[in-house]
């Protein structure tokens, strides 16, 4: 599956420009294959790999990223984020706990026609996201900072995504009040995701959710990743 991306060229105001360099060398870049990730990528390859590039130079410094995850970067964290995108439907984008960006900057850079909310909790974190949104020129991006049960009336989304944060039942508890009426959430999960949605089955029948799982394939070669949608169903009683 190819990622949904905007038509036209690519604009340095989108975060896309040429100087932007591939992390390579100390990153797995190389071995996944240049020609395929600026394939996969396309016209958005430039802001992705100049996030990365960041990400790469200064998140096992500041804490983001272990000092192994640099030799599956973009496998493990890049495209797994990236993923997601097909899944987002249309409207306001809410990445709830987006930490070191993932997926909220990787989006945001995907789709730089779409408004991108990142809220983060850690002070630390939160001067990351704006730095690194500021550097690769991501003005759709906004950072608040707070936790997700606190942000009602303050966030609404018409998605909302999170990754790595916490199991489906309490992030159904935290994040239902932020969804808009129509809204729903997509949420990156791993081989756990059929015992989370069994375990929360009480907290969706309550929130009158529905589940589903769907494979989100990237590169050829790289497992699949596992995103979770959960959408409204009013017919639950």
């Amino acid at each position: 599956m190819t990622p949904q991306m905007p038509s036209g060229p690519a604009r340095e105001s989108d975060g896309a420009s040429p100087a932007a360099k591939p992390t390579a060398g100390h990153t797995d870049f190389e071995s996944l294959g240049a020609v395929a990730l600026r394939e996969y990528f396309g016209e958005r390859f430039d802001a992705v790999a100049a996030f990365a590039e960041l990400l790469a130079a200064e998140g096992e410094t500041r804490g983001l990223i272990g000092p192994r995850e640099l030799d599956r970067l973009w496998e493990r964290h890049i495209l797994n984020s990236a993923a997601v995108v097909p899944f987002l439907g249309d409207g306001r984008i809410v990445d709830v706990g987006s930490g070191a960006g993932l997926p909220g900057l990787v989006i945001a850079a995907m789709l730089p026609s779409r408004e991108v909310v990142l809220v983060e909790p850690m002070e630390r974190r939160v001067a990351w996201l704006e730095e690194a949104a500021a550097a690769v020129g991501l003005a759709n991006v906004a950072v608040v900072r707070g936790r997700a049960e606190e942000m009602k009336g303050t966030v609404t989304a018409d998605v909302l995504t999170a990754r790595a944060v916490a199991p489906i039942d309490r992030l159904i508890k935290w994040c239902l009040p932020l969804l808009g009426p129509t809204g729903h959430m997509a949420l990156l999960k791993g081989r756990s995701a059929v015992d989370e949605i069994d375990r929360a089955k009480y907290a969706l029948r309550k929130a009158r959710l529905v589940a589903e799982i769907e494979s989100a394939p990237t590169l050829a070669g790289v497992e699949s990743t596992t995103v979770v949608r959960l959408k409204r169903d009013p017919q639950i009683r």
